[in-house]
């Protein structure tokens, strides 16, 4: 992700940024297949704010036997896209707001 000058985060802006990471990749996943069809779903996202935020999203999907054609890999790629640019959006509204 690319530098954008942001202020210290609190807590609670750490929180809300993990949850919409979060989010984000439920809502990714199951836009493109249905929850019946997904047997294992874990998200797990964390920051770490020592000089430069880092957000670490991991997901660990496993698809119904039903699903064998579905590239689960280019899924769940796709999710961690989605997670990141929900971060981003996220981080440049706290900007946004912080310069007022």
């Amino acid at each position: 992700m690319e530098e954008i000058g942001l202020p210290e985060l609190t807590h609670e802006q750490m929180e809300e940024l993990c949850v919409l990471a979060e989010e984000a990749v439920k809502q990714y996943i199951l836009s493109k297949i249905p929850g019946k069809r997904i047997e294992t779903l874990n998200i797990t996202v964390e920051t770490e704010d020592e000089k430069t935020l880092s957000l670490t999203v991991e997901i660990e999907l496993a698809l119904s036997p039903l699903m064998q054609n579905f590239d689960a890999q280019k899924l769940t790629d796709g999710a961690i896209k989605e997670a990141f640019t929900s971060a981003e959006k996220y981080l440049r509204e706290l900007k946004c707001l912080s310069q007022k």
